[in-house]
């Protein structure tokens, strides 16, 4: 999901849509400031400031079948910033979301992200582009790695879909399905583990986890990979040749790590270099 805050009537969808982030985490901030050349001068003045923050949060929602629970990740990029403070006192930690406040004043918009405002931003419009995916989401276990693709349109791939393109890629894999370990979300559809048939020498459990989901916040399915062992020569490969796959057949939005990102700018990060 991709949606422009301009009014004040985005902010009050915005918080419709967050709940406010209700216990959510700042788990990136980022502050750039754009520069240009001023001929008249002679010397290269501030064009503009962005400040970007990446918020976790979950949410209970009512569906048909009753309540559920999603988790999104949030990127939202506030632009054309005029005034901001960033202040954590000692001890305290604002990466915590107790209160999220916004308002529309003359025509900039504002955001109180805690009680007590150690992070404040007034910007000229905001951008908020989020992934979201069934359930409470597991912690992942140091070394473990994972991503998530959003689809826009289209339909969810079988996993016969993703065999067939495996093996053409010279990436043959074997599949074994898993059945969930409690009461299924409404959203999941399949899930199960890729075993590369390169495995010589790994566990025989190593592998690349897939599990899917149908529409959700408006996208037309989902798909995470999780990994174990991303250091593992034959898995880290399969998981990159995996999520390439995805990111080249459909159009959407996806997570690596804490990295909300547009499936061009996953599959630009082949030349310049991935964050995952």
């Amino acid at each position: 999901m991709i949606r422009r805050i301009r009014t004040a009537d985005d902010l009050t969808w915005l918080l419709a849509h967050t709940q406010a982030f209700p216990g959510g985490q700042i788990t990136t901030l980022s502050v750039q400031k754009q520069r240009v050349f001023d001929e008249a001068s002679g010397r290269e003045i501030t064009a503009g400031t962005t400040i970007t923050t990446t918020i976790r949060y979950e949410l209970a929602v009512r569906g048909i079948e009753g309540l559920y629970s999603v988790s999104r990740v949030a990127k939202l990029a506030m632009k054309g910033v005029t005034d901001f403070s960033i202040f954590e006192q000692e001890g305290a930690d604002f990466s915590e979301i107790g209160l999220l406040h916004t308002e529309m004043s003359e025509g900039h918009l504002r955001f109180w992200f805690d009680p007590h405002g150690e992070l404040y931003v007034i910007c000229d419009e905001a951008e908020l582009e989020e992934v979201s995916r069934p359930g409470t989401v597991r912690p992942l276990l140091t070394g473990m790695s994972e991503w998530t693709f959003q689809a826009e349109t289209g339909a969810l791939p079988t996993i016969d879909w993703f065999l067939s393109h495996l093996d053409r890629m010279g990436c043959p894999c074997a599949w074994r399905a898993t059945k969930p370990t409690g009461p299924a979300h409404p959203a999941l559809r399949w899930a199960g583990l890729l075993l590369p048939a390169s495995s010589k020498g790994l566990p025989r459990s190593a592998g690349v986890s897939i599990q899917t989901y149908g529409p959700l916040d408006g996208y037309c399915f989902g798909i995470t990979l999780r990994v174990s062992d991303p250091h593992e020569e034959v898995l880290g490969r399969l998981l990159m040749v995996l999520a390439d796959l995805i990111a080249h057949e459909f159009s959407g939005t996806c997570l690596a790590g804490h990295h909300v990102m547009e499936r061009d700018e996953w599959l630009g990060g082949e030349k310049t270099g991935r964050q995952a």
